[in-house]
């Protein structure tokens, strides 16, 4: 099955063209050099993947055959009943909602989408959601603390859109209410960042009693464009930008921004999307169980500590004055 071409994956790339070549020859003595090359790719898209750069993570996190909501949706779910529109001005494709059901729990779903085609990622403005958007998540997770059901959101965004409609409708406002609301709503919520982790889009669906990212994800309050177009007055800087954000899973878990990364196949998730959803699946089962032994004001205060201790830092004290 062939992928999107990284930049950094050209050696990967050749050599598995050579296994191609060989393979197609269909001759047994082959066989035991394809067997040799085989070894030597998987050992060294180890090797590039465990020294990949904050840029090169978000060029893996953005990969075009990265798995997205709706692919979870098959493979982590066993049934999935789409809920649509916020019942105030429409339904925003960018934001995936509904009933779901993993293993003995009921659960919410609440995901951005991308798109694969060109129309599909017009339609959901390539995962950036307006107001009504963030307005139908709201009354989806609303909707299921009403009945018991626990949420969980699945975060794959640049950000949320940018544009005069959604401001006019008041897309601050709207992101606003949701993390103010998801602070306090009484029942587990367990958030996911599975590719684009971006600026307040993400945020707007991020306010969870645990938060997990993919291994080769990132989370952060700005693009590492957007960061350079301010810092550096020019895109072209947007790699020096993303060494400096500190936003992959590694720094952000050292951090306490997040509690677990999801280790990802060898290659990435888009290299193989059923491992990366058997892992996923894995997680959101344990954290599920973990979280429904808590009583509502157990799981209320836990959350509110955990994102009230994150920005905390010691001031090292004044030396004292030398003695005379």
């Amino acid at each position: 099955m062939k992928h999107q071409l990284l930049a950094f994956e050209t050696p990967i790339s050749e050599l598995q063209a050579e296994i191609d070549r060989l393979a197609a020859q269909h001759l047994p003595a082959n066989e035991e050099r394809i067997r040799e090359l085989r070894r030597e790719l998987n050992d060294l898209i180890r090797d590039i993947y465990a020294k990949l750069t904050p840029w090169q993570i978000v060029r893996v996190a953005r990969c075009e055959d990265r798995p997205q909501t709706r692919d979870y949706l098959s493979l982590v779910f066993d049934e999935f009943v789409e809920l649509h529109g916020d019942r105030h001005f429409g339904d925003d494709q960018a934001l995936v909602t509904g009933f779901a059901k993993l293993d003995r729990f009921k659960v919410m779903v609440v995901g951005h989408q991308k798109g694969r085609t060109t129309k599909e990622r017009t339609a959901c403005y390539f995962g950036c959601a307006h107001p009504e958007g963030y307005r139908k998540a709201l009354a989806k997770m609303k909707l299921a603390a009403k009945f018991g059901v626990p949420v969980i959101t699945f975060i794959d965004t640049p950000g949320a859109y940018p544009g005069l409609g959604a401001e006019e409708r008041g897309q601050a406002q709207a992101i606003a209410e949701n993390m103010f609301e998801m602070s306090r709503l009484k029942t587990p919520i367990i958030c996911a960042v599975i590719g684009e982790g971006g600026s307040g889009g993400a945020l707007g669906i991020g306010v969870g009693d645990r938060v997990a990212m993919l291994q080769y994800s990132y989370y952060s309050v700005i693009s590492p464009e957007g960061c350079a177009g301010i810092l550096w007055k020019s895109h072209k800087f947007a790699e020096q930008a993303a060494a400096a954000l500190r936003f992959t899973s590694a720094d952000l878990k050292k951090f306490g921004v997040i509690d677990e990364i999801i280790d990802e196949p060898l290659g990435g998730a888009h290299r193989d999307p059923h491992q990366t959803a058997a892992r996923l699946k894995l997680y959101l089962s344990r954290s599920l169980r973990e979280l429904g032994s808590l009583s509502t004001d157990e799981l209320l205060a836990a959350r509110y500590d955990k994102f009230r201790r994150m920005g905390e830092f010691l001031e090292g004290l004044e030396e004292a004055p030398p003695a005379s």
